[in-house]
């Protein structure tokens, strides 16, 4: 019997929510993607940071302007003052110097997956942050949105409703039955130097449902397609950073397959860490399943970050302090510590690195960017470690 005081929610209401939550998106998209307008980069360094960041004398740098193996900086019109340089301009002097830190052509890209089966743990943060300090750095990464929610597409400047097309942009073209031989034709430059980017939205859900068709009779295709197709861009990176969605589905399992590396995003609280502790498990058991069908597979480095800490609350205290206990070998020394300015910089599809202006010199940037920063090098000195040619370097700065 139908209870009148509790109406039922007919398909009519629930398209009447789906319109008013568009509308909301589409204000909130209006918002942050000015029309007409492609986002950019506006950070500047002066001569001590750049100095800093290429690893030579600020004399070294005038020099080299002064005799013109560099361009003469920009000036303010004005007043005639340097204005800084771009990271572009920074990676140019790298080139002269011959401090970019790339790999050696026998060293292997390293493809890297900030993996969890659970959603609200900080893959997206993790992932963008990461990448555009190891663009900061000098190295060429390539970021592969392998997530329909296209939260990462979205923070590198591009609208996934809009300018994204899930037939020619997005990995799914490359999971289709005859799709293309290479990932070339996905990659995307981005306002970041040294980063491209192989854009999602929401049409990359389909290729669940491609690879649930073909597993049946194609079961070895389907698990290493991702990995073959990493494998046709790799030699123009250093690094290759995956975002996967948040469940155990078939591009999950891609993306697992596909990396030679794993960080784990998990919050110190009982249910993240919970469904982390349950996500090693079944990570276990299915990677086990998976290579009696593809053959094994192995990580040069498997780590735990915790993330989004809280240091005022014992709870997050005490459940990190067991993290460390049972995983001493496998936590991340460096911690992803919960800040307003993640949050603020999300808000606005953007992160900590770009912040710019009077923002940058509060008390609490500075002590985000220290976290961030500490976590980001942390990982840095793990991809470097999987390099031979960086070894020489890496003993004469003790890390090895």
């Amino acid at each position: 019997m139908q209870n009148p005081a509790l109406p039922p929610v007919t398909l009519d209401d629930l398209e009447t929510l789906a319109t008013r939550a568009s509308t909301v998106i589409g204000r909130l998209r209006e918002r942050v993607y000015a029309p007409g307008a492609d986002k950019t980069l506006d950070l500047r360094f002066n001569m001590r940071k750049a100095a800093e960041m290429v690893g030579r004398s600020e004399k070294a740098i005038r020099d080299a302007e002064d005799d013109g193996r560099l361009p003469e900086p920009d000036k303010d019109p004005t007043t005639n003052r340097r204005t800084g340089y771009a990271l572009t301009d920074i990676n140019r002097m790298r080139t002269l110097f011959g401090t970019l830190p790339h790999r050696a052509d026998t060293d292997e890209a390293l493809v890297l997956a900030i993996q969890n089966f659970k959603g609200g743990v900080g893959k997206s943060t993790v992932v963008c942050h990461l990448a555009q300090y190891l663009a900061l750095k000098g190295y060429r990464v390539c970021v592969i949105d392998c997530d329909s929610q296209a939260s990462t597409t979205s923070v590198f400047g591009l609208n996934p409703d809009v300018d994204v097309d899930e037939d020619e942009d997005t990995l799914y073209p490359f999971f289709r039955h005859g799709g293309p031989s290479s990932l070339h034709y996905a990659l995307r430059a981005t306002y970041w130097p040294n980063v491209a980017l192989i854009p999602a939205n929401l049409g990359l859900y389909d290729a669940e449902y491609e690879f649930a068709a073909r597993m049946v009779r194609e079961q070895s295709f389907v698990l290493d397609r991702l990995r073959s197709g990493i494998d046709t861009i790799k030699d123009q990176f250093d690094v290759i950073l995956l975002d996967p969605p948040p469940a155990l589905g078939m591009l999950s399992l891609s993306v697992l397959r596909a990396a030679n590396a794993l960080v784990i995003p998990a919050p110190p609280n009982n249910i993240d860490f919970g469904s982390t502790a349950h996500f090693l498990k079944m990570m276990g058991a299915t990677m086990h399943e998976l290579a009696q069908a593809g053959g094994a597979r192995e990580y040069a480095f498997l780590r735990i970050l915790g993330t989004k800490m809280n240091d005022n609350k014992s709870a997050h205290v005490a459940i990190k302090r067991m993290m460390d206990a049972v995983f001493p070998m496998d936590m991340m020394q460096a911690v992803l510590k919960d800040s307003a300015e993640i949050d603020n910089a999300s808000a606005n599809l953007s992160t900590v690195y770009e912040t710019t202006g009077p923002a940058t010199r509060t008390e609490t940037h500075k002590r985000c960017r220290a976290y961030l920063d500490a976590v980001n090098r942390e990982i840095e000195v793990l991809i470097r470690k999987t390099w031979p040619s960086h070894y020489p370097a890496l003993r004469k700065e003790g890390l090895l």
